[in-house]
């Protein structure tokens, strides 16, 4: 493990210590004073409605042998004596301290970084990959959605004796995927797809897709880049590209890696992988076409990593979904529950319900939220998600939200044959409509953008 002591964080972020000693290890960093463990280093981040400076004393109480606190907190005179052992440092940011030493310390490691990004599969890609690179090296990979500037910097500072790191990207705004590669500095960077997601904010997909190429910036040219080529604007980018190495991913069109022989089946799919020249069968244990693609990639990281295809299959088999991400429950009266709920968008919304229109069931519900952060083009996607509705054939459809009425008015235009539509404008009154609802053998897909709380529906129904 390479050691970073109080001396190196005075010299990286340019800080002062208050007291303590210079020696002193730094090994394991949090934010939150309620997660602090004995000899962790404390780092008082301020949020929008708190400034974790002010909680030193609480972090020095919980166990917390170093502190890193911004320079406009009067540090009360008896703490040294009290907390023998302990060090303060003050800096001019913490968040920028954070960074700072996250830069370091990804200095320290010479190892292969794998980066992900996209509209939408990045953390069951990056699950699907970490599991594949697990069947032969240790492995850090992002916990849940650990993937902006406060995350991606904490997960670094967790490496330890570790061979690979595996790290989720995520934005809103350009610029913020550039802050996040140039302390990751990856060796491969993965790019899953270019949609919708915060189209609201960026404009259009062509600057998405500007957003997401930005992890090409901390990349040096011995990286690789891998894409999903059936993707429309990766597709034209990289006919076009001549300075970047990369290795494609597809079921269309030809790639690099592809698959074959596709069965979908409502809890899984078995596929033949082509990779480069070889061809493996594997079972992913997750039902829909995107985990398909998500195995393709992991494959073709794999691959890159040169691991041997037994193990690629094993990792495949054997990935474990991050929570509240099409995870299926059955409760008590034997309903299935397909949990989608932490986030949303037009292509993950699509993916969504298309999985549940394979699922066999009396009748399929879905249970569907705003998708936010989508500005002009919020009416356009939610109407398309109706047009979803519709294609799959879905028996009852549920919506809560102000834009998700757009969903409605798409399904109704269409004189659908569709048993029963309602709208709710809150969760509260969707839940009591739902639970006089549901029969036995019925599949529910529940899903939204985070904002909307859709958790609260899952917690209500799935007793």
């Amino acid at each position: 493990m390479k050691e970073i002591k109080v001396k190196d964080i005075l010299e990286i972020c340019n800080a002062t210590l208050i007291f303590g000693d210079l020696e002193q290890p730094c090994e394991n960093f949090t934010k939150d004073t309620r997660q602090i463990e004995q000899g962790d280093v404390y780092i008082g981040l301020k949020g929008n409605n708190f400034n974790g400076s002010m909680l030193y004393e609480e972090a020095l109480k919980q166990g917390a042998k170093v502190c890193i606190i911004e320079n406009n907190n009067k540090i009360n005179p008896y703490i040294e004596e009290k907390y023998k052992g302990t060090s303060i440092i003050v800096v001019k940011n913490t968040l920028e301290a954070l960074q700072k030493i996250a830069i370091y310390k990804r200095s320290l490691y010479k190892i292969p970084v794998v980066a992900i990004t996209g509209s939408v599969g990045k953390t069951s890609t990056k699950d699907m990959i970490a599991s594949v690179l697990e069947q032969k090296y240790k492995v850090l990979k992002t916990q849940g959605n650990y993937n902006n500037h406060i995350g991606l910097p904490l997960t670094i500072l967790k490496l330890k004796n570790h061979e690979i790191l595996v790290v989720e990207m995520g934005m809103s705004e350009l610029g913020e995927i550039k802050v996040l590669t140039n302390i990751a500095k990856p060796t491969i960077s993965v790019i899953t797809n270019i949609g919708t997601s915060h189209i609201g904010n960026l404009g259009s997909r062509e600057n998405i897709l500007k957003a997401k190429l930005e992890i090409l910036e901390g990349m040096d040219n011995k990286g690789i880049l891998v894409i999903n080529n059936d993707n429309d604007l990766l597709n034209e980018w990289n006919k076009q590209n001549k300075r970047y190495i990369t290795k494609t991913f597809g079921i269309n069109n030809k790639s690099n890696t592809t698959a074959e022989n596709i069965e979908k089946g409502e809890t899984s799919s078995k596929i033949t992988l082509k990779i480069e020249q070889e061809t493996i069968s594997c079972k992913i244990p997750v039902g829909g076409t995107a985990f398909v693609y998500n195995a393709i990639c992991a494959a073709t990281v794999g691959k890159i990593m040169e691991i041997e295809k037994e193990k690629i299959i094993t990792g495949i088999e054997n990935f474990e979904l991050t929570k509240n991400r099409m995870d299926i429950i059955k409760n008590t009266k034997d309903i299935t529950i397909i949990n989608d709920s932490y986030n949303a968008n037009y292509e993950s919304m699509k993916n969504a319900i298309e999985n549940l229109a394979t699922i066999k069931a009396k009748r399929k519900i879905a249970i569907l939220g705003d998708m936010l952060e989508l500005g002009e083009h919020s009416k356009n996607l939610h109407e398309r998600v109706g047009e979803e509705i519709i294609k799959n054939k879905i028996d009852i459809l549920i919506c809560v939200g102000k834009e998700s009425k757009y969903i409605i008015k798409k399904v109704e235009e269409q004189k659908m044959n569709i048993n029963n539509i309602y709208y709710f404008s809150t969760n509260e009154e969707a839940i009591k409509k739902i639970k006089l609802l549901l029969k036995p053998e019925d599949a529910i897909l529940i899903k939204a953008s985070n904002g909307m709380k859709f958790s609260e529906i899952v917690k209500e129904i799935s007793k």
